[in-house]
């Protein structure tokens, strides 16, 4: 019988700073799930992958190539791997990195 796990990180996940919680990784995924307080940030660095963020709550400024793209809830969008970018929360927020 198959056996199901039904995990809480994400609700679970405080808006302390910056909290970054690894859900999933194997050899053909990596899911991240990020949670920054309002005024927190995630500091620049380089996606090693090609990436998916989707917004699950709040508003963030996702920083790349020094340009902002305001992101709230629900929405999403690709970026590509080996670009500078860093993230600032605009309010206390959750947000996924799919790679």
């Amino acid at each position: 019988m198959y056996s199901i796990k039904i995990d809480n990180t994400i609700a679970n996940q405080s808006f302390d700073a910056l909290q970054v919680k690894q859900l999933v990784k194997n050899n053909k995924l990596e899911i991240l799930s990020i949670s920054l307080a309002k005024g927190a940030i995630f500091p620049p660095h380089e996606s090693h992958e090609d990436a998916h963020l989707v917004v699950l709550e709040g508003c963030i400024a996702f920083y790349i190539e020094e340009s902002p793209i305001v992101l709230t809830e629900q929405q999403q969008f690709s970026f590509p791997k080996n670009k500078s970018h860093w993230v600032e929360a605009c309010e206390d927020s959750k947000f996924l990195i799919i790679r």
